[in-house]
């Protein structure tokens, strides 16, 4: 079985690769494929959660719920499942993207690259968070207003990718429909491209 590991792409996005996942992210990282999970609850609740110490990229910094890789001849859909359980105990649900096309470069404080084109999505848990404590060191649930709200006022706190992400208009904008229809109690989220 391979190890966890990273589709490494090409600039225009194609897979041209594979690389084993502890070795990619340092000081050049080549581009490769990830996603960016928001996780909500029932009530339209975000849950953010702060990265363990232990991360060798952005430790103690605030984020969006879940982000991963996913795995050669994984959808991204199978990914965001599998990686969602192992890192906040979650099983997930009507998993719909809001930032397909989101693509970025940011350099931590320890020089370490991320370089990655990274489809955003939501998702709905019913389920009480239990991290990983390699992974999460704190996370809370949030209404998405007061995170945003957060994130416009000290986008500092927060991952770069989060804040980029959250700065979207289109993303924003699906990101605070999923949440409305949880809290309005409506039929399953529909399905919605092209942010």
């Amino acid at each position: 079985m391979i190890p966890e590991h990273v589709i490494l792409l090409d600039p225009q996005g194609n897979p041209c690769g594979i690389q084993d996942k502890a070795t990619v992210h340092h000081q050049d990282t080549p581009l490769h494929l990830a996603f960016s999970c928001w996780i909500f609850n029932p009530e339209g609740e975000l849950l953010i959660t702060r990265r363990a110490r232990s991360k060798r990229a952005w430790p103690g910094v605030w984020t969006n719920s879940v982000c991963g890789h996913p795995q050669q001849g994984e959808t991204f859909e199978q990914a965001i499942v599998r990686r969602c359980h192992y890192e906040t105990g979650l099983t997930v649900e009507e998993i719909a993207p809001v930032y397909p096309a989101f693509r970025y470069r940011a350099r931590d404080t320890g020089q370490i690259v991320e370089n990655e084109i990274c489809p955003v999505y939501a998702a709905l848990s019913q389920m009480p968070v239990q991290p990983r404590a390699d992974e999460v060191m704190d996370w809370r649930w949030i209404s998405l207003e007061e995170a945003l709200r957060e994130i416009d006022g000290n986008p500092d706190y927060f991952s770069p990718w989060m804040v980029s992400q959250a700065s979207h208009p289109p993303a924003r904008q699906q990101l605070l429909q999923y949440a409305q229809a949880l809290k309005s109690n409506r039929p399953a989220w529909s399905r919605q491209t092209g942010a």
